[in-house]
C-alpha cells in the first residue's frame, strides 16, 4: 500500500486498519468482542417466575422506584428488564469498590495494606471481591421484594419462610453467580483484551440498549411532532459534546526537578520540567450516582406506607410524590446533592494522593511555591476553584433529561444523562489505550 493511498484515508479508519494489521493486536480485539458477546447471551437469560410484561410497564411508570430499578436496568444493559440472571449487573461491585475507596482513607490497617504496592492493591482487590457478594445478595432480595410489591411477582412468591423460601434463594443465588460472572469476564478482558473490562462491560449494555429506546420513543411519538425529536437529537449532541470536551479538560500545574549530575569529579545541578494534569472532572460519574441513591431512597420507602390508589393520601404519598422523577423537587435536589457528592469525593481523592508530600520526596516543587504543606495548599485551592467547573458541569448533565424533555416537549424519551457519561469516558480511555498500542508500534492512533 502506498503511502499516499494511505493519507487519503481517515485517521480513524486507517487506525482501525493498522490495528487488526498487527496479529497481537488483532488477538487482543477480538477477544474483547468475544467476552462482550458472550455478556450479550449471558442477559437474555432469564429468572424463571417473573412477569416479563408486568415488569416493563413498571419502568414505564416513571414512580421513583421505577426510577431506581431503571438506573439498574441501565448498568445490567437491559438484562433487568428481561429480569436475567445478570439482572444485577456489575453494580454490586461498584458499589463495593466506591465502599473500599471511601474505606481505605479511614481504616489505618487498609491504609497500610494499600501502601504495600503491587501485593497491597491485589489485597484490597480481593477484598472488593469478598465485599461484592454479599452486596448482591441483599441487593437481588431487596429488589425482589420491591418487585413483588409492585406486581411483578406474584404476592406471597418471594420470601425467607414456607414455601416462598427454595424459589427465592434460587434466585438470588442465581443473581448473585451472574454478577460475579459478569465480573470475571470484565477481568478476562482487562487482562487478554483492550480497556477496562468493567467498564466496557457497562459501555456495552448502554449501547445495546440505545436502538429500542431510539425506536420506542419515535413509534410513541410517530409523525405528530417530528420537529420535537429532532430538537431532542440535536440537544443530546450537544450534550454529548460538552461531556467529551469535559471529560478531557484538564489544568496543567508546572513542575520542576531538581537533578544532580557528576561530570569530571565535579557536581554540576540541572533542572528537569514537565507538569501535573489535574482534571475539572476528577470525580467523573461517581457524584451523580450517588446522589440519584439518595434521591430514590425516600420515595422507595414511602411506597410501601403509602396509601392504595383510590383512597385519600397520606403523608407517604406527599414524599413518594415530591421524590418523584415528574417533580421539581426531586431535579433541583438532585443538582445540588450533585454538586456537593462532587466537592466531595474530589477531596477524598486528592487527600489519598498527597501531591505534596510526594513532590518533595521526590525533589519537585511548583515554581515559586514553597516544598511540604504550602504547596499542598496551594494545590488544594486550586483543586478547589477547578471542582467548581467541573460540579457545575456534572449537575447540569445530571439535570439534562428534565431540561431537555421541558424544552422538547418529548416525554416518551428519556437522556440517559448517567449512561452518556460511562460512554464518553469509556469510549475516551480505550481509545487512549489502544492508541498507546499504536504507538508503541510506530502507527498514529485514534486521537492524533
Amino acid at each position: 500500500m502506498s503511502q499516499e493511498r494511505r493519507d487519503t484515508r481517515p485517521k480513524l479508519l486507517q487506525a482501525m486498519i493498522d490495528a487488526f494489521g498487527q496479529a497481537d493486536l488483532r488477538k487482543k480485539i477480538l477477544i474483547t468482542l468475544g467476552l462482550l458477546v458472550i455478556f450479550r447471551f449471558v442477559a437474555h437469560v432469564p429468572v424463571p417466575g417473573a412477569d416479563l410484561e408486568a415488569m416493563r410497564e413498571f419502568l414505564a411508570g416513571g414512580t421513583s422506584a421505577g426510577s431506581l430499578v431503571g438506573m439498574l436496568d441501565l448498568f445490567s444493559g437491559g438484562a433487568m428488564r428481561n429480569m436475567s440472571i445478570a439482572a444485577l449487573g456489575v453494580y454490586p461491585y461498584i458499589t463495593a469498590l466506591i465502599l473500599m475507596q471511601l474505606l481505605v482513607p479511614i481504616i489505618p490497617r487498609l491504609q497500610a495494606i494499600a501502601r504495600e504496592g503491587d501485593a497491597g492493591r491485589a489485597r484490597i482487590n480481593q477484598f472488593t471481591h469478598w465485599l461484592t457478594v454479599p452486596l448482591a445478595v441483599l441487593q437481588g432480595y431487596a429488589q425482589m421484594i420491591l418487585l413483588q410489591s409492585q406486581g411483578i411477582f406474584p404476592p406471597g412468591s418471594i420470601g425467607l419462610s414456607g414455601d416462598a423460601l427454595l424459589p427465592t434463594v434460587t434466585m438470588i443465588l442465581a443473581m448473585t453467580v451472574g454478577t460475579m460472572f459478569l465480573v470475571w469476564l470484565g477481568e478476562l478482558i482487562t487482562e487478554y483484551g483492550i480497556g477496562n473490562g468493567v467498564s466496557l462491560i457497562i459501555f456495552a449494555g448502554i449501547v445495546s440498549t440505545l436502538p429500542v429506546m431510539i425506536q420506542q420513543g419515535y413509534l410513541a411519538q410517530g409523525a405528530g411532532d417530528l420537529w420535537g425529536l429532532a430538537i431532542f437529537v440535536a440537544l443530546a449532541l450537544a450534550i454529548l459534546v460538552t461531556i467529551v470536551i469535559f471529560t478531557e479538560a484538564h489544568r496543567r500545574i508546572p513542575v520542576q526537578y531538581a537533578k544532580s549530575l557528576y561530570r569530571g569529579g565535579k557536581m554540576l545541578r540541572q533542572s528537569g520540567g514537565t507538569h501535573i494534569p489535574i482534571r475539572v472532572n476528577s470525580a467523573g460519574m461517581i457524584p451523580v450516582i450517588f446522589a440519584m441513591a439518595m434521591l430514590i431512597f425516600p420515595g422507595v420507602v414511602a411506597s410501601y406506607f403509602a396509601a392504595a390508589p383510590g383512597s385519600d393520601p397520606n403523608f407517604a404519598n406527599t414524599i413518594q410524590n415530591l421524590f418523584s422523577s415528574t417533580s421539581w423537587f426531586y431535579w433541583a435536589m438532585y443538582f445540588f446533592m450533585v454538586m456537593g457528592f462532587t466537592f466531595f469525593y474530589a477531596m477524598i481523592v486528592f487527600q489519598q494522593q498527597n501531591l505534596g508530600e510526594t513532590l518533595q520526596r521526590q525533589g519537585a516543587f511548583v515554581p515559586g511555591i514553597r516544598p511540604g504543606k504550602i504547596t499542598q495548599h496551594y494545590l488544594n485551592r486550586v483543586i478547589t476553584r477547578i471542582t467548581w467547573g467541573g460540579a457545575l458541569f456534572l449537575a447540569l448533565v445530571a439535570i439534562s433529561p428534565f431540561l431537555v424533555q421541558n424544552i422538547t416537549g418529548v416525554a416518551v424519551l428519556t437522556l440517559p444523562a448517567i449512561g452518556m457519561l460511562i460512554v464518553v469516558g469509556v469510549a475516551l480511555d480505550t481509545m487512549r489505550q489502544l492508541e498507546a498500542q499504536l504507538m508503541m508500534r510506530r502507527y498514529e492512533g485514534f486521537l492524533k
